[in-house]
């Protein structure tokens, strides 16, 4: 297991996988997507679902549940080199550009990697943050990964990337998709 997805299991208490089963070879041929090894583990353990009853993860079509929230903000072909500074794989916080959104809040803040290479391993995570102060940019680059970036959210390591000050103070909860969600979860 990916060593910030065994942390973040100690931070919400989870000691038994009660992940989703994909079939990450598949996707890649079929989509040409390759995701994170830390967020294809975090599937493998948590599942599809919803962190503190405000951060809703998505995920790829599993068995009984086949609508893909993850596939779905799919808008541009990963097997296409990024093209820094213009042309069509321009990489662009806008949610027009390579950013491939993972995971959204009840207040309607989308978290995003940004797919500037063909390397998983090297995507950071963006936050387009929906109620900001005026005068404040709505996107934030974070340089880390999907892991850290949880990680950082939910020790205080980071300051909070989301429009609400009170989702991320203990005690943390994950539900997964089978346990019921509420209705943030199922946007």
């Amino acid at each position: 297991m990916h060593q910030m997805i065994g942390r973040l299991s100690g931070i919400l208490g989870i000691s038994e996988a009660r992940g989703d089963v994909v079939d990450w070879e598949e996707i890649a041929r079929s989509t040409g997507l390759r995701v994170p090894a830390d967020y294809r583990d975090f599937v493998a353990v948590f599942g599809g679902g919803e962190l503190n009853e405000y951060l809703a993860v998505r995920i790829p079509p599993v068995e009984g549940r086949p609508e893909s929230r993850l596939l779905e903000g799919l808008g541009f072909d990963p097997r296409e080199e990024p093209q820094p500074g213009g042309g069509a794989g321009a990489v662009e916080l806008s949610e027009e550009g390579r950013l491939l959104p993972f995971a959204t809040t009840i207040n309607g803040d989308v978290v995003f990697w940004i797919c500037d290479s063909l390397d998983p391993e090297s995507w950071d995570v963006v936050v387009f943050r929906r109620q900001v102060s005026y005068g404040t940019a709505p996107w934030r680059r974070y340089g880390m990964g999907f892991g850290e970036f949880l990680v950082g959210a939910l020790d205080g390591a980071l300051p909070n990337p989301f429009s609400d000050d009170s989702w991320n103070l203990p005690p943390h909860e994950y539900r997964n998709w089978r346990e019921g969600l509420t209705a943030s979860a199922r946007l």
